[in-house]
């Protein structure tokens, strides 16, 4: 009995958390959206995602880099405060650019591109990234894990004959978030995560207690 209790606590101590492979896409502030697309112009939703405030919108545009230039780049919605281009590395050299790995918002000293809608192209002076690797969750989530927004954990595929790790990966809390972890698809392939695969994270608490 004894031990079968202690294998449950074993078990409980580490948070199985779903992966979503990230597609090449685009956050537009709605004076980009009028540029490219028409004034007054609102975005279509085509889909829900999961993380419950953001969805996949009808709308698409094109990007045109020094070197070549990626076609049918979904616009992600809601509207944002800044325009934000999130590529893999694959993409970027695609592209010709040099994309730095940030987290979501952190644009600051980043490279711009051309980017093309029905209407126009606008070139962005900024805002062309990959997104570094990140874990969605809600605060209860963040507290049962002893997590809390910014911090970085080490997430293992849920693979007993290859369990590869991801380090340093970006712990984002709020209310509005479903947990969830988000990496591109250059990152999932070299990992070898699906969408609808799980990865295991350790708790902060007891990932401290093994380090003793």
């Amino acid at each position: 009995m004894n031990e079968r209790r202690t294998k449950h606590r074993a078990r409980s101590s580490f948070w199985r958390i779903p992966a979503a492979i990230s597609a090449t896409h685009v956050h537009l502030t709605p004076a980009l959206i009028e540029e490219l697309f028409c004034d007054s112009y609102k975005l279509h939703e085509q889909s829900r995602l999961a993380q419950p405030t953001q969805y996949a919108t009808e709308e698409s545009v094109t990007l045109i880099g020094p070197r070549g230039r990626l076609a049918n780049i979904r616009v992600i919605g809601p509207p944002r405060s800044a325009s934000q281009v999130e590529i893999s590395q694959s993409d970027a050299l695609t592209l010709g650019i040099c994309a730095p790995v940030r987290g979501s918002g952190d644009l600051e000293g980043t490279r711009g591109i051309l980017m093309e809608g029905p209407r126009t192209r606008v070139r962005l002076e900024c805002g062309s990234i990959r997104a570094l690797h990140h874990v969605h969750m809600r605060p209860t989530d963040a507290a049962n894990l002893g997590l809390k927004d910014g911090d970085r954990i080490t997430v293992t595929k849920e693979d007993h004959a290859r369990p590869l790790s991801l380090r340093d990966v970006l712990v984002r809390v709020s209310p509005d978030y479903r947990l969830e972890l988000h990496l591109d698809p250059d990152e999932a392939d070299a990992v070898g995560l699906r969408s609808g695969d799980h990865v295991i994270a350790l708790p902060r608490r007891a990932d401290s207690e093994h380090s003793r």
